[in-house]
């Protein structure tokens, strides 16, 4: 498995980078393409090639395969913000469905053995799913980037039965941890953090109550590579599989930082009530168990962004 190429969409992220560092210390070679819409240079690792480019120009990414002839690819790449997908759902599709094809049909042409996607649990759950949510639930997504999520997990299920190529899916809980950007399409943990250690005031949407389950990045990211490792293709929740509300992670965020930033609440948005996945498969399965709990990985995040 080792020396491998690995292509890996959306490194220059926050989960790709933190996903491309942990492959190159494993002994992989990474390449990276990334738009740098979100992402941002300097979380390139040194030892990984980079070349900047869209998924959705699908010629400019033929030409990468070309150069690379990657053996995995890991999709991460993505329209990421729940709220910019209600906005604009025709930019969600051509990111996430669109873009998703444009490296399945590579994949398939350039012979690649291995495709793990980076899919959502909070966002393809409906609100009536049993909670912890098993894989087996009916998806209900309630936004075009949940939708789209899951219209892209299905190109991916067809391209698995009609190409030599073993895809794995993974659905993510809300993930947090150091190299989260706290600006522009971040997670509520480091626009809170970064907003705290300014003294800024923070604004809840809704009563507070809506519940998520947070995991650390370097446990996705563990997730990832027994995936990859993996014999078995399937799809697997990637969580903690504990709900926290968001009134509580504020309380834990505010005893971290030790800030006096004034709580307010703003009306509620079009999302999910209450996450929380079942990982019951991929503890059986990629032997997955989530390593840090909830305030030893908040210290790190805000520890990451005080820097």
């Amino acid at each position: 498995m080792k020396n491998k190429t690995c292509l890996v969409t959306g490194g220059a992220g926050f989960i790709g980078s933190n996903l491309a560092e942990a492959l190159i210390g494993e002994g992989y070679n990474v390449v990276i393409i990334d738009n740098l819409s979100t992402g941002h240079k300097e979380n390139i690792p040194d030892k990984a090639k980079f070349y900047e480019v869209d998924i959705t120009q699908k010629g400019k990414v033929e030409e990468v395969f070309k150069k690379v002839k990657p053996e995995a690819i890991f999709h991460l790449a993505a329209q990421a913000s729940v709220n910019r997908s209600v906005e604009d759902p025709i930019l969600d599709v051509k990111i996430n469905v669109i873009g998703t094809i444009n490296l399945l049909d590579l994949a398939r042409k350039y012979e690649v053995k291995h495709f793990v996607f980076s899919s959502t649990g909070g966002a393809i759950y409906g609100d009536d799913a049993p909670r912890p949510t098993p894989e087996t639930a009916k998806a209900d997504p309630l936004t075009p980037y949940g939708i789209d999520k899951l219209q892209a997990e299905r190109f991916i299920n067809f391209f698995s039965k009609n190409a030599s190529l073993k895809t794995v899916i993974l659905r993510y809980a809300n993930v947090y941890g150091p190299k989260q950007d706290p600006f522009g399409e971040a997670g509520v943990i480091a626009i809170f953090t970064a907003k705290m250690l300014a003294d800024e005031s923070i604004t809840i949407n809704g009563d507070g109550e809506q519940t998520r389950d947070f995991v650390f990045v370097k446990d996705v990211v563990r997730a990832n590579i027994a995936a990859l490792k993996s014999d078995q293709g399937g799809m697997y929740n990637i969580g903690s599989g504990k709900e926290t509300s968001i009134n509580k992670l504020t309380e834990y965020l505010k005893q971290i930082t030790g800030s006096k930033s004034e709580v307010l609440h703003g009306p509620p948005k079009i999302e999910q009530k209450n996450s929380c996945l079942d990982i019951e498969r991929a503890r059986l399965e990629l032997d997955f168990e989530p390593t840090e709990d909830m305030l030893s990985g908040l210290k790190q995040t805000v520890d990451s962004l005080k820097k």
